[in-house]
């Protein structure tokens, strides 16, 4: 028999509706959540006199010292883009090129010493923004967050 009062949230014959921000959705969630992150990474570009393109160009070459070619391809960008990138952070004393010891018409690029320390710099601020972007999470949430993460990035699991 129907109650003459439709029962109240939260009592036995309605469960409370979960508290917290309505589901946006896959693409939706990640698609803010990467304009989120962009944001903040903008943010400390923007600190430094450097591009987002640039700022990601200091994360690839914090821990690696690619030729032009594979500098491109790490970026996304044809390699006319990427000497251009170079071009400008040289200019800076943030990066130098030397030759490639597998092929005399290739050039390595790396850091300098002033370059190393804006790249730390940077990676420290755009960590605190991140972290701030997930600060309301609990601690068990923040960790499936960077293990989803890093499973998509990731992508699929090669075939065994």
């Amino acid at each position: 028999m129907p109650h003459a009062n439709p029962p109240r949230p939260g009592t036995p014959e309605t469960p409370a509706a979960p508290s917290g921000p309505d589901d946006l959705g896959l693409v939706d969630g990640l698609a803010q959540l990467s304009f989120a992150v962009q944001a903040a990474l903008g943010k400390v570009a923007s600190a430094h006199g450097l591009s987002i393109v640039q700022l990601r160009m200091f994360g690839v070459l914090r821990d690696r010292e690619p030729g032009m070619q594979e500098l491109a391809r790490f970026l996304g960008l044809d390699k006319s883009s990427a000497t251009g990138l170079v071009d400008r952070a040289e200019r800076r004393g943030l990066v130098r090129r030397t030759p490639s010891p597998h092929d005399r018409r290739a050039v390595q690029v790396s850091l300098t010493e002033q370059g190393h320390q804006l790249a730390r710099q940077a990676t420290a601020e755009a960590g605190q923004h991140i972290h701030a972007l997930a600060a309301h999470l609990t601690d068990a949430q923040r960790t499936q967050l960077s293990l989803l993460a890093s499973a998509a990035v990731a992508g699929p699991a090669p075939d065994a």
